[in-house]
């Protein structure tokens, strides 16, 4: 403790990290405008296949099923969740998973790196453009990550990430347009290159950025979400989140067990691909949120209250 309290908490600029961000963000421009006025349809389909793919495996794979453990996925589940990760172009599930657990250990603390009190723009996009001080890296290097070490498909995409991308994210996709349905080299550089490598990045960003947007602001006093309208709606569901983020059916966006995340790990139980769904009884949920606005007692007490437990630690599975 001794050695952490010396080291700084500041945070320098990660000027590679800015360049290249800038340079994706102002590339993908020109490639909005090829998309209304040149690309051909089979490339627009393409793109939108791609980029909810790697959605997806983000948000069921390196959050759901990687970083929280939220269930159990069979060796080929896990394989296609890898494949399709590394469309995201965001670094290997060991690290995307090394970086979330940290913001969840250090959550509403002003060392998160993805401190909500600063404000969307900061934890969606200002964080990415810094390094991490000397303080959370020696943070970083204690998070716990003995059950990742065992997965044998996460260290394959690990050792072999560069390779793997290149060939994912960059070669095939970039070739598709141009060997399948004659588009041009414009539409696959900045479509299928830039434009998809940006949308995809917004869409993994908001798993940590989204509680800015659909959660409740302090002192809030909004009713237990409906999930009527998607974009403005706020609730306490991301809160819950962060309160036991071992719960399969809290989506990423501000939703409980509605939401696309959800519905497709169910399918995957359908198809004998994923078991050991881990959660609690969504009328006990209801029962703790109802509480909590009614009593005005913090959340987290109201949810131990309904759970009828002293203690939810984060490693605690709830059957």
């Amino acid at each position: 403790m001794d050695e952490l309290s010396n080291l700084s908490k500041s945070r320098e600029a990660d000027w590679p990290a800015v360049l290249f961000f800038i340079h994706i963000h102002l590339l993908s421009i020109y490639g909005i405008w090829l998309l209304f006025f040149e690309v051909k349809w089979m490339t627009v389909l393409l793109l939108i296949a791609l980029t909810s793919l790697a959605t997806l495996a983000v948000n069921t794979g390196a959050h759901r099923l990687w970083a929280h453990r939220t269930y159990t996925a069979t060796k080929e589940l896990r394989l296609v969740l890898m494949l399709l990760h590394t469309l995201v172009g965001q670094g290997s599930i060991y690290s995307w998973v090394q970086y979330h657990r940290l913001h969840h250990a250090l959550f509403n603390t002003d060392v998160d790196p993805y401190d909500h009190k600063k404000g969307f723009f900061y934890a969606h996009m200002l964080t990415r453009l810094k390094k991490l001080s000397p303080y959370q890296e020696k943070l970083k290097q204690q998070i716990d990550m003995s059950d990742i070490e065992t997965d044998s498909i996460v260290m394959f995409q690990k050792n072999f990430y560069w390779l793997l991308y290149a060939v994912l994210f960059l070669l095939l996709p970039l070739n598709a347009p141009l060997e399948y349905w004659n588009d041009s080299v414009m539409s696959a550089v900045f479509v299928m290159g830039f434009l998809r490598y940006a949308l995809v990045l917004h869409a993994a960003w908001l798993v940590e950025s989204g509680f800015c947007i659909w959660g409740l602001k302090e002192n809030d006093k909004y009713p237990s979400d409906s999930n009527l309208v998607f974009f403005i709606n706020q609730s306490f569901w991301p809160h819950y989140h962060y309160l036991i983020p071992r719960d399969y059916k809290v989506g990423e966006y501000g939703t409980y067990d509605s939401g696309c995340s959800t519905a497709f790990i169910r399918v995957w139980v359908a198809l004998r691909l994923a078991k050991d769904l881990r959660t609690i009884e969504s009328t006990t949920v209801h029962a703790a949120l109802a509480e909590a606005i009614k009593t005005k007692k913090p959340l987290k007490l109201c949810l131990q209250e309904a759970t009828k437990v002293q203690h939810l630690p984060e490693d605690h599975y709830l059957k």
